[in-house]
């Protein structure tokens, strides 16, 4: 799956995942890492969101993050891999417009 011209994503079988290694496929009860995708606007946090329950996965299995300059929601997908849907306004995070602060509040 192409996201964008840097990111491919592979979606794999268990069955082809195992050719690529021995290690077992954890269980859904368990979390290795959680892929963050940044996202255009709030509502394609919550598009990705609500595709991803449309489709076998699990929406919101976090709460739902909104500090007004950042909006998120985590999702599982039918394997339970932690996806991050996120969208952030670098220049709206407090003090980052400050005189002395870097873009990103430093």
């Amino acid at each position: 799956m192409v996201w964008s011209e840097a990111i491919h994503v592979m979606l794999l079988t268990h069955d082809k995942w195992r050719t690529f290694t021995d290690r077992p496929i954890p269980p859904t009860t368990s979390s290795e890492v959680m892929l963050a995708i940044s996202c255009s606007n709030r509502e394609a946090v919550d598009a990705m969101n609500n595709a991803a329950a449309d489709n076998g996965g699990v929406a919101d299995i976090n709460p739902l993050q909104d500090l007004g300059f950042m909006y998120n929601r985590n999702l599982a997908d039918p394997d339970g891999h932690v996806w991050e849907a996120m969208w952030m306004d670098p220049t709206a995070i407090p003090g980052a417009n400050d005189e002395g602060q870097g873009s990103a509040g430093a």
